[in-house]
C-alpha cells in the first residue's frame, strides 16, 4: 500500500510540474506574434513621419512675405501711373477744349480783318494798321496752336472743308478748291471750323 501511495503521489508531481511548463511553453510561442506586430507597426510610423509636411523655416516665411509686398507696391505704383495718365490726358482736354472755345469767339475778328485786306484803299496808313493787327493776331493765334487752312488749288477734302458751292472748270483739277469764302482753322489735328470753299468738278 505504501508503494502504491509514493508510486500516485510522483505521479500527480509530475503532472503538476507539466501543467507548469505548458503556460511558459505557450508564452514562449506567441511572443513572437507580438514582436512581428512592433516591427510592422514601426516602419508605418516611419512612412508617416516622412510624408508629413515640413513647416516653414522663418527664412522661407520672410522671403515670402517680401514678395508678397513687393507685389502690392508693383500693383500700387502700376494703378498711380495710370491715374497719373488719365488725369493728364483730362488736364489737356479741358485746356484744348478752353483754348477752342475762346479762338472759336476771336474768329470773326480774323474774318473782318481779312475782309478789309481784300477791300482796295487809298488810304495806306489803314491798309497798313489792319495788316499790323492781323499780324499780330496769327502771332497770338499761332501761339496758341491755332492754324489757319484752306487756300485755292488745294485738294477738297470733306474731314476739313464744307462745299458750298461747285464750279465746272477744265483749267482747274478735278476735286479741287476753286475759291475760298471763309478760312477754316485747326488746333493740332482738332479742326475748329471747317474751311467755307468752292469746289471745281
Amino acid at each position: 500500500m505504501s508503494k502504491k501511495n509514493n508510486d500516485i503521489k510522483n505521479e500527480k508531481s509530475a503532472q503538476e510540474t507539466a501543467g507548469d511548463v505548458k503556460p511558459e511553453t505557450e508564452a514562449a510561442v506567441t511572443e513572437p506574434e507580438h514582436t512581428e506586430e512592433a516591427q510592422t507597426e514601426a516602419p508605418e510610423k516611419e512612412t508617416e513621419a516622412n510624408q508629413a509636411p515640413a513647416e516653414p523655416t522663418e527664412l522661407e516665411k520672410a522671403r515670402k512675405a517680401q514678395a508678397q509686398e513687393h507685389d502690392q507696391y508693383l500693383r500700387l505704383a502700376a494703378e498711380y501711373d495710370n491715374f497719373r495718365k488719365r488725369t493728364q490726358r483730362e488736364k489737356d482736354a479741358i485746356y484744348q477744349n478752353a483754348v477752342a472755345d475762346t479762338a472759336k469767339k476771336l474768329l470773326p475778328v480774323y474774318d473782318n480783318l481779312e475782309r478789309a485786306l481784300k477791300n482796295d484803299t487809298t488810304d495806306d496808313a489803314f491798309k497798313k494798321g489792319v495788316e499790323m493787327t492781323m499780324t499780330e493776331l496769327l502771332k497770338i493765334m499761332e501761339g496758341l496752336g491755332i492754324k489757319p487752312f484752306g487756300a485755292a488749288g488745294e485738294p477738297f477734302d470733306p474731314e476739313k472743308h464744307n462745299a458750298v458751292m461747285h464750279i465746272d472748270d477744265e483749267s482747274m483739277e478735278e476735286n479741287s478748291i476753286a475759291e475760298v469764302f471763309q478760312s477754316g482753322f485747326t488746333l493740332g489735328e482738332k479742326v475748329i471750323r471747317f474751311a467755307m470753299v468752292k469746289v471745281a468738278n
